[in-house]
């Protein structure tokens, strides 16, 4: 790892229309040798990545050098735009339709990565899906297709990328859980189990993996204002109630979830295993 020396100067690169980062470049070197994390020559994965945490996330890391794949699920022209700003940053891109719950997908994409890429060193499982369910009146389908989504889609891809990191006797996972997965979430409880399954999968395999070089770890964001979550966020009253449950008084932005999964992607964190990053403003502080 190096260190950005004391001559650099911060620079503002706007995200999306409301949000910004910042990093660090020196401007006498070439773009990412000096940066404070500095992902060159390293290939990146990133299911849901066409919006959201996922699409942040994929903007941070083209910004540390990293080379990205960004999966999707349904929306390929989204993906596309993802990619269109991604590869402003001078790195190699590509972008895989896959439904993280169909295990043949995952490993298809995961082929498809190696054969374009020739390796994978980051995988950043952040596909997820939030929807109502009223227990008593929630459908076995609903149920299956949150956990299929989110728990068994992180297994899927955490599954088939594990040999090929274990090939090269290194490599980084980071999961994205939730709150709800630490204390539950009422009309909810289909999201919170999985999520909260999430971390159970983390911290086990972490142990399992650690020897083998590679370090999974956990991201638990709270209220995030993603497309995922705009429907219970229009409601201005909706919104101010979520804001003042929230110590910082405030939503956080997605950029504000990639950070930490930056941070443990790089090697900052070579000696953080099995760890749940809990990013909500202090949220579950408050029960």
């Amino acid at each position: 790892m190096k260190l950005a020396p004391r001559n650099q100067e911060f620079i503002t690169r706007p995200l999306e229309s409301h949000t910004s980062f910042m990093y660090i470049h020196v401007t006498q070197n070439p773009r990412f040798s000096d940066m404070m994390i500095n992902l060159s020559n390293q290939v990146t994965c990133i299911s849901g990545g066409s919006r959201g945490i996922g699409a942040a996330t994929a903007h941070m890391f083209a910004e540390a050098g990293a080379s990205v794949a960004i999966l999707y699920s349904r929306k390929k022209a989204e993906a596309e735009t993802v990619l269109a700003s991604v590869r402003e940053c001078g790195v190699d891109t590509l972008a895989l339709q896959c439904r993280v719950e169909q295990y043949d997908e995952c490993r298809e994409a995961i082929q498809s990565i190696l054969k374009h890429f020739g390796r994978i060193d980051i995988l950043v499982n952040s596909a997820g899906i939030w929807e109502f369910g009223e227990i008593g009146n929630m459908s076995q389908r609903d149920w299956q297709k949150t956990i299929e989504v989110n728990l068994t889609g992180t297994f899927n891809l955490c599954n088939a990328v594990v040999p090929v990191m274990k090939s090269r006797k290194s490599g980084r996972i980071i999961n994205i859980s939730s709150t709800a997965g630490q204390r539950g979430e009422p009309f909810h409880s289909h999201y919170a189990a999985s999520k909260g399954g999430i971390i159970a999968f983390t911290k086990s395999i972490a142990v399992e993996l650690i020897r083998e070089g590679i370090r999974v770890n956990c991201v638990a964001p709270g209220w995030v204002d993603t497309q995922m979550v705009s429907g219970a966020l229009k409601n201005r009253r909706a919104r101010k109630e979520i804001q003042s449950s929230i110590p910082r008084n405030r939503i956080a932005t997605p950029e504000e979830i990639a950070g930490p999964i930056l941070f443990l992607a790089s090697n900052l964190s070579d000696h953080v295993v099995g760890e749940v990053i809990n990013v909500n403003g202090g949220s579950v502080l408050c029960g």
